[in-house]
């Protein structure tokens, strides 16, 4: 990839006698959202500290912006914007006074921090909170000045650690729209366990499963590579179970509400017509069906078996 903002090269890290990552390889552009999903403990953070600068890998190496963040790590850091799963805010300081805190630390000149600030706030929409204590802001709210605090250095890397968890549907929402935003003139790596937190954003997926990326492509080229595994139909005159079983490619059927029904099969793409010919000849008054994507945990497993790289 020309131009990559991040490149990771063979990246390994061991923690006494086990390997929490294993020969790891990513390049990203210098702009869009791409998406770093993987169940806990598969080694998102590992990967996330090293690529900040907050943990020594044991080997390979990482660049940022072409530079070797273990050889000149101040130079590497100003490039990166870094909002962990819990956000470093100071509860007893205002928005200005935290922010203006920040800028201090990644050692922005003093005759620039005026009009970042002015910046970060007004992209993260909380230039009318500027001198209210952090600690009176609401969930959404310190979300936004955690985000706030990743780019007032106007870094070309921002790196959001699960930024949606903990919120209600509206602020991920407006969370989201924020992600989307600041993703127009910067690389973002979105981290989360959620796979369709990652589909709503990203149009790039790293998985990382067991220490090592088991898929690298788009969003497009993921989608196409989940097989569906259920159908999900809704009826207004639904038969009984027995009936269901008896179409071919048909394994369970489970019954979600009295007009709401799951069906799950193997391997055979040609269900949904048969489904659809059978409640047409039988009367079901069909309303909606729709394809179910497998859970995450069968993607994992699908994943690590065909070891996609």
């Amino acid at each position: 990839m020309q131009d990559a903002i991040v490149k990771i090269d063979h990246l390994s890290h061991r923690y006494s006698s086990s390997w929490a990552i294993r020969d790891i390889n990513i390049e990203i552009g210098q702009t869009g959202i791409v998406g770093l999903l993987g169940s806990n403990g598969a080694g998102k953070s590992t990967t996330m500290n090293i690529l900040c600068g907050a943990l020594n890998q044991t080997e390979g190496n990482v660049y940022i912006n072409g530079i070797d963040i273990r050889e000149q790590p101040e130079q590497a850091k100003k490039e990166i914007g870094f909002l962990p799963q819990t956000p470093p805010l100071y509860m007893d300081l205002t928005v200005d006074e935290y922010l203006i805190y920040c800028a201090e630390l990644r050692m922005m000149p003093k005759d620039k921090i005026k009009s970042a600030l002015a910046d970060a706030k007004e992209r993260c929409g909380i230039t009318h909170f500027s001198q209210r204590l952090i600690g009176n802001l609401s969930g959404g709210y310190r979300q936004r000045v955690g985000i706030a605090q990743a780019i007032i250095h106007r870094p070309k890397l921002v790196v959001l650690d699960e930024p949606t968890n903990g919120l209600d549907p509206n602020q991920i929402i407006e969370v989201r729209a924020l992600i989307k935003e600041i993703a127009t003139d910067r690389a973002v790596i979105f981290s989360s366990h959620v796979l369709t937190e990652v589909q709503m954003l990203c149009k790039e997926i790293k998985m990382i499963e067991g220490g090592r990326i088991v898929f690298s492509d788009t969003m497009d080229a993921f989608n196409n590579y989940v097989a569906p595994h259920s159908v999900l139909m809704r009826m207004e005159n639904p038969p009984a179970e027995a009936a269901l079983r008896q179409i071919a490619g048909v394994t369970s059927v489970d019954f979600l509400t009295e007009r709401q029904v799951r069906i799950y099969f193997t391997g055979d793409q040609d269900i949904s017509e048969r489904l659809i010919e059978a409640s047409v000849h039988n009367g079901w008054r069909l309303k909606e069906i729709n394809l179910d994507k497998s859970a995450l945990d069968e993607i994992f497993k699908q994943l690590s078996t065909k070891k996609i790289q």
